[in-house]
């Protein structure tokens, strides 16, 4: 007899609304007949589990249900076919949640001075498919089952990393609601570093564990597909002009697969708001705050969604927060968790923005900003920090932040009438300085900063040319008269990159020039910007005028690294990129286009209500 789905030894066993266990089970079994399930705890057999009835073995398949055993444990649990037999140990029935998105919750902090000490009552379904006490890392990326985090590290498997680092808030989640609940908690990682909601994409079910979602999906059904709730920390990998516009209806989409694969209408998800980053571009910033506005509205597109705030913690580095830090987020999403589910003695759910009101003193503009769910009253270590307002002058325009009960108020440079232009923020740009919680410890959230662009996807039909002569920095490169002299063909790209890494490489490190054409169509005349990424030197034509060149691109290609801005008449028109391959170090370009010339209510309508360039490649 083998279980293959639903029972193993160490496990952590969904409990239902009675308390209880209800985990479906299956496998292979040689014999056939009744199942029949030995509960002990201890040196005694749990009350009503003696040899009782629990499903059915017939032509080499085992199917059952083990209910009704208490929430608890240790259990050992005997399973009987004829003659066969197979024991199950250390089980615990409990709650069991789901870790998904992307590094801070794979777990890239350094372990604290003062580590998290293990609760053998909270377990992890490691990366290995093996039940164990729960311990930092708990995905143990280097020894996982799922092809899928193999290919996204280049077809390598990732190697064992520091002994320092590897902390999520996973363990830290799991032991602050095992002391809310009294129950056992397990914990079924699925996080991976870097990736975006198209990795994340629902409709790759079917891929198994080659997808990311499929491998979700893999390791939820081969733990009988009961869960209590998923926790999820992601978004920093959308933060870009096009996946940025798209966040919330991904979400959804992702939130809505997952309830159906879970067989729960209703099932809780607390999700982190992105925190802070250092060192990215700057043209990153209103994207990295869309994606933060967006999570903190999440609540109001998704029922039974929690969003907590992350923006006073503590990093590691770059973008990570620190171990120090994950242990306060564990105790921070288990506290939004227990309030999702209606736990009267967790407190209020996660503090939200109630209203902003302005007002005139001594001439002068004030925000007064409210809050809801605040614990007590709002507090800071020092100066109150936090609070930008933001014209087109920039965010220099407030003197003093004061904080009183749940209310901020934020006294400005501006006069009333210019106040109103304005736009109040909290958590301004990549990496502001906020300290602001309620007596709970909790921090406000991030808003302000929704984005509101007409961006067309990133293009991926183009025709690309063969391999011409070298033109160093691309400086006296002038037009051909004749394209066909390029040998262009129609060529279709995976990703956002028109990657030719591949081909550059097998060129042994020469200097060239690669050229891309792409062809646009403009319903109405409209003023456009050109968005590329690109990693040699590059010069770009429209309809045959010049009008880009940078002669020391270099890596990365990274998205909006170039821009300029035209003005498109109502027709065709045809982009030329020309790319040095920068002796061999060049891997392609990007591309998109953003409309520049829609009023903001048009852009509040969003798509389909005002026109964009079609792609012809």
């Amino acid at each position: 007899m083998k279980i293959e789905a639903g029972l193993f030894d160490h496990m952590v066993l969904q409990r239902n609304q009675r308390n209880v266990s209800e985990a479906n089970f299956s496998g292979a079994c040689a014999a056939s007949g009744p199942v029949l399930a030995t509960v002990r705890r201890g040196k005694g057999v749990v009350k009503g589990f003696a040899s009782v009835p629990v499903g059915k073995a017939a032509r080499g398949r085992i199917k059952g249900c083990l209910k009704g055993v208490p929430a608890g444990g240790p259990y050992v649990i005997e399973l009987l076919v004829r003659n066969e037999k197979l024991v199950v140990r250390d089980v615990l029935v409990g709650d069991v949640w789901l870790l998904g998105g992307q590094s801070n919750m794979q777990g890239c902090g350094l372990f604290p001075e003062k580590r998290l000490p293990a609760d053998p009552q909270v377990r992890a379904f490691f990366m290995d498919d093996r039940w164990a006490v729960a311990k930092d890392p708990i995905h143990n990326m280097w020894a996982c089952v799922d092809q899928v985090h193999i290919d996204l590290c280049g077809g390598v498997r990732p190697v064992r990393p520091p002994a320092d680092w590897g902390v999520c808030p996973g363990p830290a989640f799991g032991i602050d609601m095992r002391r809310r609940t009294g129950v056992p908690q397990g914990l079924i990682a699925c996080a991976h570093g870097g990736t975006s909601m198209t990795q994340w994409d629902p409709r790759r079910k079917g891929e198994g564990g080659t997808s990311l979602y499929g491998a979700l999906v893999r390791r939820l059904v081969k733990n009988g597909r009961c869960v209590a709730g998923m926790i999820w920390y992601q978004g920093c990998s959308d933060a870009n002009a096009l996946d940025a516009t798209l966040y919330t209806k991904r979400m959804q989409a992702f939130v809505a697969a997952l309830r159906r694969d879970c067989a729960d209408k209703t099932l809780p998800v607390a999700i982190v708001q992105i925190g802070r980053v250092i060192g990215w571009e700057p043209s990153v910033v209103s994207s990295w705050n869309s994606i933060q506005e967006q999570e903190r509205r999440l609540p109001q597109a998704i029922r039974n969604l929690a969003t907590v705030p992350v923006i006073d913690l503590p990093l590691d580095d770059m973008i990570h927060i620190s171990g120090e830090g994950q242990k306060i987020l564990g105790k921070r999403l288990a506290q939004a968790m227990q309030a999702l589910r209606g736990d009267r003695k967790a407190g209020p759910p996660p503090i939200s923005l109630e209203k902003i009101e302005l007002e005139s003193v001594r001439g002068q503009g004030v925000a007064v900003v409210e809050f809801k769910n605040v614990v007590g009253k709002l507090r800071a270590g020092s100066r109150p920090s936090g609070f930008a307002i933001v014209n087109q002058s920039g965010s220099a325009n407030h003197f003093d932040i004061q904080l009183a009960g749940r209310r901020v108020r934020v006294r400005s440079i501006l006069t009333l009438p210019k106040l109103r232009e304005a736009v109040v923020h909290y958590g301004y740009g990549a990496d502001p300085v906020c300290n602001i919680v309620d007596e709970a410890g909790r921090s406000l959230p991030v808003f302000g900063g929704g984005m509101l662009r007409a961006v067309t996807p990133f293009v991926q039909k183009l025709r690309v040319s063969a391999f011409q002569p070298s033109a160093d920095k691309l400086d006296t490169l002038e037009l051909p008269a004749a394209l066909d002299s390029l040998g262009l063909a129609t060529r279709s790209f995976a990703g956002a990159l028109c990657n030719l890494h591949q081909e550059i490489d097998q060129h042994g490190g020469r200097d060239e020039v690669v050229w891309f054409a792409c062809r646009f169509s403009c319903p109405e005349a409209m003023r456009l910007a050109l968005l590329f990424g690109y990693d040699g030197p590059l010069k770009v034509w429209v309809d045959g005028k010049q009008v880009f060149h940078d002669p020391d691109g270099v890596n990365p290609a990274s998205t909006e690294k170039g821009k300029t801005i035209i003005h498109a008449a109502q027709g065709d028109h045809e982009a030329l990129i020309a790319l040095g391959t920068n002796h061999g170090a060049a891997w392609g370009i990007n591309l998109f286009f953003e409309r520049l010339d829609i009023a903001r209510e048009q852009l509040c309508k969003g798509p389909g209500h005002y026109e964009m360039p079609k792609l012809l490649g």
